[in-house]
């Protein structure tokens, strides 16, 4: 079962929202320095090849929140914290951080609950500030609030900047704003946030971006990360993984 609903999870994710890039901020602007700890990250298999990217966030020194479908079957990884990542950066065989991936023994295992979140540690620390997690609970009044439309949070990845017309994927950090569509349905079920995605919208989020923190507005206190979307060309609708959840704290604080 947890094979089949993976398989069915990476080609939702991957293939929708992209395997190698899997997510990047679209309509959005430059982070310029505002969000230090959320860094580039690139997966490599055991023979140390590069396999695919993601966004994550530092939750401590050495340990990095990112997506479960990043850090799945990857061996190790490398993490970048430049504004814009380039080949001036040891991208993507040198440079940065190195660490290991680990994968919530839940992601996989039904849906909408996909256990979407995994974590590197770093075999050094980084001395760039670090983001906190929201506390248990920390959605659920707003699940079943009038309203929801005006309430919005900040996302920021690297990755795919456009889709169409032309793809423009320059590896830089970028943050924009997104608002609630529903916590509650078949797609979020207290699990998933749904927000908005398109252009005109405030932003969203693209292929590069999946593992990227999603902030309560105006904080640096995650929520939830970038998981997956519904739409090849990254607009309608963008689903991050809550990580207010006990179950997901718990593996989180594992590390910390």
């Amino acid at each position: 079962m947890r094979t089949r609903l993976s398989a069915c999870l990476i080609a939702l994710i991957v293939a929708l929202l992209a395997v190698a890039p899997a997510g990047a901020v679209t309509d959005g602007y430059a982070d310029a320095g505002a969000h230090p700890f959320v860094g580039l990250i690139v997966f490599y298999d055991a023979d140390g090849n590069p396999t695919h990217r993601c966004t994550g966030t530092l939750i401590s020194p050495t340990v990095l929140l990112t997506a479960g479908h990043c850090t799945e079957g990857a061996d190790s990884a490398r993490v970048y914290f430049d504004d814009t990542v380039t080949a001036e950066s040891g991208y993507p065989y040198d440079g940065g951080y190195v660490g290991t991936p680990y994968t919530y023994a839940g992601y996989g295992a039904s849906f909408p609950d996909t256990g979407d979140i995994g974590v590197v540690v770093l075999k050094k620390r980084v001395n760039l500030g670090y983001a906190s997690l929201a506390d248990i609970g920390y959605l659920d009044s707003l699940a079943t609030a009038r309203g929801q439309q005006d309430t919005t949070f900040t996302v920021v990845g690297y990755g795919l900047q456009e889709i169409k017309p032309t793809v423009l994927a320059e590896k830089t950090r970028l943050q924009a704003t997104v608002q609630v569509v529903n916590l509650r349905s078949a797609l979020t079920d207290g699990y998933n946030i749904h927000h908005t995605n398109a252009p005109g919208t405030g932003g969203g989020t693209c292929f590069g971006d999946s593992g990227g923190p999603v902030f309560a507005a105006g904080t640096t206190t995650i929520v939830a990360v970038t998981s997956f979307g519904l739409n090849a060309n990254c607009v309608g609708a963008g689903f991050a993984y809550r990580t207010d959840t006990a179950a997901a704290l718990d593996f989180i604080y594992s590390f910390l």
